[in-house]
């Protein structure tokens, strides 16, 4: 199920019997129809299990199910949304990004070093994103929140895209990342460009850059 955009920083849900959608708790601005809100315990799809991981992880953020007929809007913050259908790739993304899902989609994490090796972990640090990153995969929706809004950049085998790690918001498809360092005198001595670090994005697919290099 599409969500619809009504304007850059609400989205609109379509609700339908049979099918749950996921949100942040507390991200609901209005609704339409019979429409039922409950906290979910496991936290997406993947069962306690796979709710433990995320807590472990420190990628669980509380979420609300969605069920009934009708229609849920959902804004928070203020933060400008972006909205993306995934036809049957991984989504990578913060959980504290995630505004509203698909309930079809399979929520996970991934240790970041398996796409980046050390580098991989020391973005982590770098960027205060952690070590581990929520994934979505499958078909279907998501809503995440950005600053100032978001530019999708494609990724293609011709060449990888850097990207400030301040201003990554999420990245899908095949593709590896890493932090890169352009350490050099200047940098030293406090007179570089301040631009010491950027995250590396290669293979095909498509990241996610917010207008902004504020933190949520």
């Amino acid at each position: 199920m599409p969500f619809t955009r009504i304007n850059s920083k609400m989205v609109e849900a379509a609700v339908v019997p049979g099918q749950r959608v996921f949100s942040q708790r507390g991200a609901m601005l209005a609704y339409r129809g019979r429409v039922a809100f409950t906290p979910s315990i496991t936290g997406g799809q993947g069962g306690v299990m796979s709710m433990i991981g995320r807590r472990v992880a420190n990628e669980a953020t509380p979420l609300m199910t969605v069920e009934g007929s009708g229609s849920a809007m959902f804004g928070h913050g203020g933060h400008h949304i972006h909205t993306v259908d995934l036809t049957g790739e991984t989504l990578y993304v913060e959980a504290d990004r995630l505004l509203a899902f698909d309930g079809s989609l399979r929520q996970g994490t991934m240790f970041m070093g398996s796409q980046g090796g050390v580098m991989g972990v020391i973005r982590g640090q770098v960027t205060g994103q952690g070590l581990f990153t929520t994934t979505l995969a499958g078909k279907g929706s998501v809503a995440f929140m950005a600053h100032g809004g978001v530019v999708e950049l494609p990724i293609t085998a011709s060449g990888p895209v850097h990207v400030d790690p301040q201003a990554y918001v999420a990245h899908r498809g095949d593709v590896r990342n890493r932090l890169t360092a352009a350490l050099g005198w200047r940098e030293m001595v406090g007179r570089g460009s301040g631009e010491a670090f950027q995250l590396e994005l290669s293979g095909n697919g498509t990241v996610y850059v917010q207008a902004s290099e504020e933190k949520l």
